[in-house]
Order: structure tokens, then C-alpha cells, then sequence
């Protein structure tokens, strides 16, 4: 039953959105975007201070209210990675479960023998769907290099209704396509997310049969376009700026590119001061981020005390 069920998958995945791929390689076109380009995606922006006007009570119903799933996708590989993303930002989560191309011993994960991101990526959101589709209402997936800020996620969805149809995070394109990055973190609503399953388990959108497909886009790409199929499609995060709160960059590497490109205002035109996500991390560069984020004791921007999210039941986490 299982071998038929992972045929099945693999059969629906490498099938699936011929139309919707068809019709985004009719508009392919390689290059740098330009102003004359149709943006399929919006420009989400964080709430602004409002939120010192709350009352006590209001502020503990939203910090209440907010429930976010993690999934972080591992390989072999990335046993090191996987250690101190353990060790370090996903005790932020609400729940988080690693997913893994194959048993590592030691290292608890939900496996899914699977060699591929795309099928791996897949599954994650099948499996994620089908246990806890009544638990949370957002659903953040990322790889283990990414280092989470999981509070500023929660204040940027504060306003956010999770029975609309999200998909955000760090927008790139392809042509006509655009696809939100992985490396940057992605997050799904629940409403995006019951879409996507229903595209495979209910409807027929998903099972189209053309298997070369799927090697030409990359995980994020394919992601992209399976939205699409289903009305859902990327949206850029932003705080009042327009500066990207998921970063695909190390704030190392973001601090001296603006120091090249900003000598006089290195701070202002580095990164937000809600940033969600930075990328490319390793494993020390990890729990440096972790002493910067939660155990240095630091004053900061008037609404830091304002909206405080509790940690999960049980969480062990700083």
C-alpha cells in the first residue's frame, strides 16, 4: 500500500500542473526585471505601532491566538546544520518537525526517502495538512541554514487572516513566474495550504503526465506554480520601508554590502529592524544569532514590550 501510495505521489507530482507549466514557459524570458514587468505578486507590509494602542487583554488574545508549524527539510548532509537549529530558533515555533530525505541516527525526523526537494517539499505540506490542519493557521517551511526570528513572523501575520489565501515570504522570479525563495523561508496560510492538498487529493489539476517537467524548476519554482494553479500566488514581505524581512543573505554579508553601497547610512540601508529571516548561516554563525536575538540584553524601539508571544507548553526555549 505504501509503494502504491508513493507511486501515486510521485506520479502526481511529476504530472502534475502541465497546464499552469506550459502556459508560464510560453512567457519565459531570462534576464533582469524591468519597470515594464506585471508583478503577479503584492507587497505585504508589517503593522505598523498600533500596537501600543491595544489594551492588555486584547494584546494576550492576539499572542494567544497565534499558532505556527515549523518544518525545516534536511539531508544526511546537514547533520551539523540540523544540530543547531535544534539547539537554537525553531524552540520559538509553536511545533516544529524536521523532515528528512533518509533515517539519521540520533536525529528524530518524520522521513520520507526521498532524494528530491520538490517530493520531499511535497510530502512535508501533505503530512503537515492532514495531522494538523485543525491546530495551526500558519505553516513556516525553510532549510536548516535559515535562521528564524519566529516573534517577528507572528507580528508581521498580526493582521494577516490565515482563511485568506498567503504565500510570502522573499519573492525572485523566473519570466513570468513568481516564486517565493525557500532558503528565505516560506509561509502558508492554512487556506493555501488545504488548496495545495486539494490540488493533489481532490481535484484533477495536479495529475497531468508530463514527468520532464519537473526538472526544469527548482523546488521553490514548482511550489510557485502549483499556487498558482489554485489562486495563490507569492507576495513579497515588508516593513514600512519597503525593506525585505526574509532575507536569502547572512546579516554579515548584508552589513557589508551596505557599507559598500550606503557608507553613510550602513544601519538604514542594511536591514529591518523586523527582519524574519537570514540565510546562508552556519552552525556557529547559528548560535551567534541566538545570543544577538534572545540573550543579549538590549534597548531597543519603544514597541519591543508592547506584543510579547508566549513560548509553546512545555518549550524549553530562551
Amino acid at each position: 500500500m505504501r509503494s502504491e501510495c508513493d507511486s501515486f505521489l510521485k506520479g502526481a507530482l511529476l504530472g502534475s500542473i502541465f497546464f499552469a507549466l506550459i502556459t508560464v514557459l510560453g512567457h519565459i524570458r531570462m534576464g533582469h526585471r524591468n519597470g515594464m514587468h506585471n508583478h503577479e505578486h503584492h507587497h505585504l507590509q508589517a503593522p505598523n505601532e498600533d500596537v501600543l494602542k491595544m489594551s492588555e487583554a486584547e494584546r494576550l488574545k492576539l499572542n494567544n491566538s497565534f499558532r505556527v508549524y515549523c518544518i525545516i527539510l534536511v539531508t544526511s548532509k546537514d547533520v551539523s546544520l540540523w544540530a543547531a537549529v535544534k539547539e537554537t530558533w525553531i524552540k520559538h515555533c509553536d511545533k516544529a518537525e524536521f523532515f528528512s530525505s533518509e533515517h539519521v541516527k540520533g536525529f528524530e525526523s518524520i522521513t520520507v526517502n526521498e532524494s528530491s526537494l520538490s517530493l520531499m517539499m511535497i510530502k512535508a505540506y501533505m503530512y503537515a495538512f492532514e495531522k494538523y490542519k485543525d491546530q495551526y493557521s500558519w505553516f513556516f517551511l525553510t532549510y536548516p541554514t535559515t535562521f528564524a526570528v519566529i516573534e517577528n513572523l507572528k507580528y508581521f501575520l498580526l493582521r494577516k487572516d490565515p482563511s485568506q489565501p498567503f504565500y510570502l515570504g522573499h519573492t525572485e522570479y523566473i519570466g513570468a513566474l513568481d516564486y517565493v525563495t525557500v532558503k528565505g523561508g516560506v509561509v502558508l496560510s492554512i487556506e493555501s495550504l488545504e488548496r495545495f492538498n486539494g490540488c493533489f487529493r481532490i481535484t484533477q489539476k495536479c495529475r497531468r503526465h508530463e514527468e520532464n517537467l519537473i526538472w526544469k524548476f527548482s523546488e521553490d519554482q514548482m511550489l510557485a506554480v502549483i499556487l498558482r494553479e489554485v489562486g495563490v500566488f507569492a507576495e513579497n514581505a515588508e516593513d514600512a520601508e519597503w525593506k525585505n524581512l526574509f532575507n536569502t543573505k547572512t546579516i554579515g554579508m548584508l552589513i557589508k554590502e551596505a557599507m559598500a553601497d550606503y557608507p553613510n547610512g550602513i544601519v538604514q540601508g542594511c536591514c529591518s529592524d523586523m527582519a524574519i529571516t537570514f540565510s546562508g548561516l552556519t552552525p556557529d554563525q547559528m548560535h551567534v544569532m541566538m545570543y544577538g536575538v534572545y540573550r543579549l540584553r538590549a534597548f531597543g524601539h519603544g514597541f519591543s514590550d508592547a506584543l510579547y508571544f508566549l513560548p509553546p507548553n512545555g518549550s524549553d526555549n530562551d
